[in-house]
């Protein structure tokens, strides 16, 4: 889902429509038939009825094939249907339970990682070094270029009768990880491949989040399944004949987990399902799947167990959901509603409306029309969130800048929306006018009729020169380098470990066009957002719309999750990954990772840079001065206040590797949620309180990206004050030697 230029697969189906529709229309033209007549009316209406229900494109009973958009039940597995079409698990030479037989012969005979169903296969399991656990898309590529991708369980069962009895080099990388390199470079490793045989690679994770499975798609566990190993799914190799997915919004209704995707691959047909795709699944407290191995989905499917449209709303062309919610209504139940977008073309949206989910009918209904212009529009991926007593879903993609009251009534009156912005009500983000107070500072605010800002369209103001950097809310840098990032896409959440808000960002550009997700933290959903971490990479090939999943936090929230959409689309690679292309893929965060170490604000109270007044923590007060670490990287000073006598307050940095070795004034250990009711003046001991990391300042090391904290004395003597090199107050001794470096 996300925004309309997002749309995975939207690309490839609209060019493959509009193929067929002129095929049709150009029916009876071939130059092997000049003199045919034109198109008919029954063309023209295939035509016409191709663009407005791609459903209809699937062939008839005549071609032996039943219209998977025909009919309606509710939600089912359909493990069932292939078992009974399955053959016995031993023509595959697979050492599986018998319920799992058929299965594994179905797994044997499709493309990709083969099967002969003669020859028992070959199984390289590629684990991460660091942990054992097996890692999913690790490609294993021969000298002849076969190509082997491990599934959800970090297995590839190979069963080529060429490679049986030989050694065979196998070629090993993946996304994130790295395989260690030989003599000559080479990253891989020669194996004896023998019927049954087995072998284990342990590869190296570059990434700081942790690659767990294949949400979505064909073959999740195919391999394992062909290795004869116990997998966690009900349906392990093809649920609802889906076969790939656009991006994921999910909300907790009546129980379950609700989950909607967009744009849908069916198996039958190259032209699949455009009105939306829905299943629900049982939360991890509620007997679900442990998050950590997998989630169970159950689809809404036709009567011929493939997934169904769930949003056939007014016009032509596809349907996409943006955003999703759950509000209780006067009466006290749960409804859902959905805001959607019809597009037509190369993806150009022509309306809007909002959608609620019809639980006796199983599906979404038509609710009203927005106008396309409407201005403030719920988008992306609800948070509940309390202020002054009322409470709100904040819409947020990544970031929540647009809220409605959390009542149902609420959500079909759009002139109860509101935006966080800095425009001049009424006004739009390219008239380029500024809301100031009367001393010419930029005012944010929620207001109702005027739209909010875009980190794009926050980055277009800051080049025009219309709104100043220190008034930006949503442009983060990366920590390491300082170089900006412009967020994409994404989700923010709170989280009770970190006692911030966290945001799971995709980049927009980067190292690969969609491919680099960060990780970034604020005292408050709407910021201050300054500074992020790489947590995934990819190399030319996409990894867009990522969504946490909140309720699958685990450890008081040391442990997030969190997935997004794997696809070729703008990555500009022409190979896709079998079965992983165009699927959703779940990885975790360990928060407890010392890498993951970002800079937060820290504010002054005072006013002035007293250094009894810096704090930091959701309940610090006073602006934000600097951005520093509330926990130590490597190679970090810690900064603490010294107050003694009738002295004025100082700062001084001790090395933190120091710290920890002498056992003073430790840090709190990273397992414990942090502290929820007071500023983050952290292990107080002998006159001294340690406020927050930095880096060292040294002569020989000077860096780029932060700024030397110094500190500065009164003509008296008799006032101290901290501020940032080139911002002291005129006419006070500054010390000869800032203090530490910090993040401006």
């Amino acid at each position: 889902m996300g925004k309309e230029h997002t749309r995975a697969g939207a690309k490839r189906r609209i060019i493959t429509l509009l193929a067929g529709i002129a095929a049709v229309a150009v029916a009876g033209f071939a130059t092997a038939n000049p003199s045919a007549p034109p198109p008919g009316a029954a063309q023209l209406e295939a035509a016409q009825l191709l663009a407005a229900d791609p459903d209809a494109a699937q062939p008839g009973a005549a071609a032996g094939i039943e219209n998977a958009g025909a009919g309606k039940t509710g939600e089912t597995h359909t493990g069932e249907a292939h078992a009974a079409a399955a053959q016995p698990a031993q023509a595959a030479g697979v050492d599986a339970p018998a319920a799992d037989a058929g299965a594994a012969d179905a797994a044997g005979t499709s493309s990709g990682n083969s099967g002969t169903g003669s020859i028992k296969p070959f199984v390289i399991e590629v684990v991460d070094a660091a942990t054992g656990r097996g890692v999913p898309l690790v490609e294993l590529t021969t000298v002849s270029n076969l190509l082997f991708v491990t599934d959800s369980g970090g297995l590839a069962a190979i069963s080529e009768p060429e490679l049986m009895g030989r050694r065979v080099y196998f070629h090993v990388r993946s996304h994130g990880y790295e395989f260690a390199a030989d003599g000559f470079g080479f990253r891989g490793r020669a194996l004896d491949v023998t019927p049954g045989g087995t072998a284990r690679l342990e590869i190296a994770r570059q990434n700081l989040a942790e690659r767990l499975y294949r949400v979505t798609g064909s073959g999740i566990y195919r391999d394992s399944v062909l290795a004869g190993r116990a997998v966690p799914l009900a349906e392990p190799l093809l649920a609802a004949s889906l076969t790939g997915c656009d991006s994921v919004l999910n909300a907790i209704y009546q129980g379950r987990l609700f989950w909607v995707w967009g744009d849908t691959n069916r198996d039958a047909y190259p032209l699949g399902n455009f009105h939306v795709t829905a299943a629900t699944s049982a939360l991890p407290a509620d007997g679900g799947l442990d998050p950590a191995v997998g989630v169970d989905l159950h689809y809404f499917t036709s009567e011929q167990g493939t997934v169904r449209s769930m949003a056939r709303m007014p016009g032509d062309g596809p349907t996409w959901i943006t955003a999703l919610g759950v509000f209780p209504d006067e009466a006290g139940r749960e409804r859902l509603f959905a805001w959607y977008v019809k597009v037509k073309g190369w993806i150009e949206v022509y309306a809007r409306g909002l959608a609620e989910f019809d639980p006796q009918a199983g599906e979404f209904r038509h609710v009203r029309d927005m106008p396309l212009d409407q201005p403030v529009v719920p988008d992306g991926h609800a948070l509940l969130v309390e202020e002054s007593g009322e409470r709100w879903l904040y819409f947020g993609n990544p970031f929540p800048m647009v809220r409605v009251p959390y009542v149902a009534e609420a959500a079909p009156e759009l002139d109860r929306y509101e935006a966080f912005t800095c425009l001049v009500p009424g006004s739009r983000p390219q008239d380029g006018r500024i809301a100031r107070d009367e001393r010419g500072r930029v005012v944010w605010s929620w207001q109702r009729g005027t739209p909010p800002l875009s980190p794009q369209e926050e980055q277009r103001l800051l080049k025009r020169g219309v709104l100043p950097a220190d008034a930006a809310r949503w442009q983060l840098r990366d920590r390491d380098t300082g170089k900006g990032l412009l967020a994409h896409r994404g989700s923010t959440c709170y989280n009770a470990y970190r006692n911030r808000y966290v945001a799971i960002v995709c980049e927009s550009g980067g190292t690969s066009p969609l491919g680099e997700l960060w990780y970034a933290e604020a005292d408050t959903p709407l910021g201050p957002w300054a500074y992020a971490v790489k947590i995934v990479t990819h190399n030319k090939y996409s990894f867009y719309n990522p969504k946490q999943h909140p309720y699958f936090d685990q450890e008081g929230g040391r442990l997030i999750y969190f997935e997004g959409t794997y696809s070729t689309l703008f990555s500009g690679n022409p190979c896709p990954t079998p079965r992983y292309d165009y699927n959703q893929v779940m990885y975790r965060l360990d928060l407890a990772e010392p890498r993951l170490a970002v800079p937060v604000a820290v504010y002054d109270g005072s006013g002035e840079g007293r250094a009894e007044a810096f704090s930091l923590g959701p309940a610090a007060v006073g602006s934000h001065a600097f951005c520093a670490l509330d926990r130590p990287l490597p190679g970090a000073v810690a900064v603490y206040l010294k107050t003694e006598g009738g002295r004025p307050a100082e700062l001084m940095a001790v090395p933190a590797a120091t710290e920890q070795a002498a056992n003073t004034l430790q840090p709190p250990q990273p397992q414990q949620p942090a502290n929820t009711q007071q500023p983050r003046h952290v292990e107080r001991s002998a006159g001294l309180t340690r406020l927050f990391y930095a880096l060292p300042h040294t002569a020989d090391r000077p860096s780029s990206h932060t700024v030397p904290l110094y500190g500065y004395v009164s003509p008296d003597g008799t006032r101290r004050v901290y501020a940032l090199e080139g911002q002291g107050p005129a006419d006070w001794q500054r010390d000869p030697s800032p203090v530490c470096c910090v993040w401006p």
